[in-house]
């Protein structure tokens, strides 16, 4: 990361210009027109990108095509990355991104799935965000956990059957979930919890690890023990030191996962996503329900999505200069 100076705008740099980094681009036209900001897409292959490049922004690759700046080299001038390029993407490069202390924006929150990947994201010293999404009300459902508040947090999530039809169903799974008609009875296609559903199904229940991040809770004060601070949950990895950068918070999520429920259902009534969440303890009862028209660039992707991003880019780049 290089420095900016008071005259030089800061240097935003998007990972991935699919549908949701184009509409985050298109959405910080203000800035970007305005000085205010400089940005930069990364995409393993620009030349496929060529028709959608946008005015003034400037792409880079993350792979070795000749003729483009290199990744490496936009993310040493970046004061903020902004992942918008999935799961794994966000696993590949958003961890070397925060070690060397840039803040970064994670749009794919399914990365936090993988215990060792959220350890890594949240040990600093750059600064983790973490974007609501297609959802929201995560401050009550966050304040209510920190207070332990909630026993019971569940969240169901119901789509377009096709949108759900994945590369490792077998042909008859698959053909069931085409097949489905208007007035078809609903299908559940998966309940358990958010790591085995990110892991089945990467590109459509991000919102589940975004509901268990918002209610993880608060660490334990100083003076407790790990064992009080958080159980011990690893997913069959071995476990990092509980005083190392990251892990504490990393545990307290670990534990948040294996508590929120996830419910998948395939309705071919529905003409938008909806999510639906449901959570329970002392604080009280929580329901909230969230339909979002789809992105412009993507039916298959939330609208809302791009928006929340786009919210969560300027309240870093805001919290810089505080």
């Amino acid at each position: 990361m290089t420095p900016t100076t008071p005259s030089t705008p800061p240097s935003v740099l998007l990972l991935g210009f699919g549908a949701i980094g184009r509409q985050v681009a298109l959405r910080l036209a203000p800035e970007r027109e305005a000085g205010a900001l400089r940005l930069r897409a990364a995409e393993r292959k620009v030349a496929a990108h060529r028709d959608r490049v946008l005015p003034g922004v400037g792409m880079v690759t993350t792979g070795d095509e000749a003729g483009w700046p290199r990744w490496e080299e936009a993310l040493a001038e970046a004061d903020l990355v902004v992942e918008c390029a999935g799961v794994a993407a966000a696993r590949e490069y958003g961890p070397a991104v925060v070690a060397g202390g840039t803040d970064l924006v994670l749009t794919s929150v399914g990365a936090l799935a993988d215990p060792e990947t959220a350890r890594r994201l949240l040990a600093g010293p750059g600064r983790l965000w973490v974007t609501a999404g297609a959802i929201g009300g995560f401050d009550v459902l966050g304040a209510a956990a920190d207070a332990d508040g909630l026993d019971d947090v569940r969240i169901r999530t119901t789509k377009v059957p096709t949108s759900l039809v994945q590369p490792w169903m077998s042909e008859a799974e698959a053909a069931t979930l085409r097949a489905l008609r208007p007035g078809d009875e609903p299908v559940t296609v998966f309940a358990g919890d958010p790591a085995a559903a990110i892991e089945r199904f990467p590109a459509n229940v991000n919102v589940a690890i975004g509901l268990a991040w918002a209610t993880r809770g608060r660490p334990a004060a100083v003076g407790t023990t790990p064992a009080e601070s958080a159980p011990e949950s690893t997913g069959g990895q071995a476990p990092a030191p509980q005083d190392a950068p990251g892990a504490a918070e990393a545990a307290l999520l670990q534990a948040s996962l294996e508590r929120v429920r996830v419910e998948l259902v395939a309705d071919p009534s529905v003409v938008r996503s909806r999510h639906e969440v449901l959570a329970t303890g002392p604080a009280g009862r929580f329901e909230l329900s969230f339909e979002s028209a789809p992105s412009p660039e993507n039916p298959k992707t939330s609208g809302l999505t791009a928006l929340s991003v786009t919210r969560t880019v300027r309240e870093a780049l805001a919290a810089r200069h505080g």
